[in-house]
């Protein structure tokens, strides 16, 4: 009993409030751990995060045009793994990851920064120059972000509602090639976005699986369909070709098997009794 006591106690300091509440609404504790372990494996991205962006800014204050842009698409991956829960850190997810599409004056905007203001000079422009207040702002956000984590509540209506919320604007706007407009690396993005969604998934799953048999095996086919379509994209060193190589027939498919993943996700709330 104490180590149980103990266990659900660590469990609910690391989820903060929502688990204490969980506890008095709950005694099962069904959600409180699986939750848990998402907050370590947000948390792992968010230090892996700054990690790369070190390497990345480094780069581009350093003027090093082809280092930076070799960098830039694999330190994108650890952010796009944790947008899932985006709408918790939503002020930084606006310094960080906005598109020129959410300002006034687009790419001339004072307020445009982060990854999307230093792609376009990196692609569109070719240069550095005048980069490197990005690049401080762009690390100051990311580590930011990561003190923020452990102090987060992770309500467990807004992860499962979140992976859902990313797949379906992967499939309504992502899948148009619009976010990582300048350099075509798209597909980075893609898969890391599938892979933090399917993380919440997995990790729920045990969950409603002998009860909603029939629905996790149509979940389970749906992101291996999709992990299927990727595939054919990878390139010889392990990340992905351009997104321009990606076919319309292969792009109607993965729309198709999003849209379908967005839709069964968004009744996972429901199955797990969420409302």
């Amino acid at each position: 009993m104490v180590g149980h006591y103990l266990k659900t106690t660590a469990l609910a300091l690391a989820l903060g409030g929502w688990a204490t509440g969980a506890m008095a609404a709950d005694p099962s504790l069904d959600l409180v751990e699986p939750l848990a372990e998402y907050k370590l494996y947000v948390a792992e991205n968010t230090a892996k995060l700054v990690e790369d962006t070190t390497a990345f800014t480094d780069a581009v204050k350093a003027g090093d045009v082809e280092k930076a842009k070799s960098l830039f698409a694999p330190t994108r991956t650890s952010y796009e793994k944790i947008e899932p829960i985006a709408e918790l850190f939503s002020d930084l997810d606006v310094s960080i990851d906005a598109r020129a599409d959410d300002y006034e004056q687009a790419e001339q905007d004072p307020d445009f920064t982060g990854f999307h203001r230093i792609e376009y000079g990196l692609w569109e422009q070719g240069s550095t120059e005048g980069l490197a207040e990005y690049a401080d702002k762009l690390l100051a956000d990311v580590k930011e972000l990561d003190a923020r984590i452990n102090g987060l509540t992770f309500p467990p209506e807004v992860v499962v509602g979140g992976a859902a919320v990313l797949m379906e604007e992967v499939a309504a706007t992502k899948i148009s090639g619009e976010e990582d407009r300048y350099s075509r690396t798209d597909l980075w993005d893609f898969d890391a976005n599938f892979e933090g969604a399917e993380k919440i998934y997995e990790l729920l799953r045990p969950l409603i699986a002998d009860d909603e048999a029939d629905f996790t095996a149509k979940v389970d086919g749906n992101f291996a369909a999709v992990d299927e379509v990727l595939e054919k994209y990878r390139s010889a060193d392990g990340g992905f070709v351009s997104y321009e190589e990606l076919t319309d027939t292969d792009r109607n498919a993965l729309s198709a098997k999003v849209n379908t993943l967005a839709e069964d996700l968004a009744t996972l709330r429901g199955k797990l009794g969420l409302g």
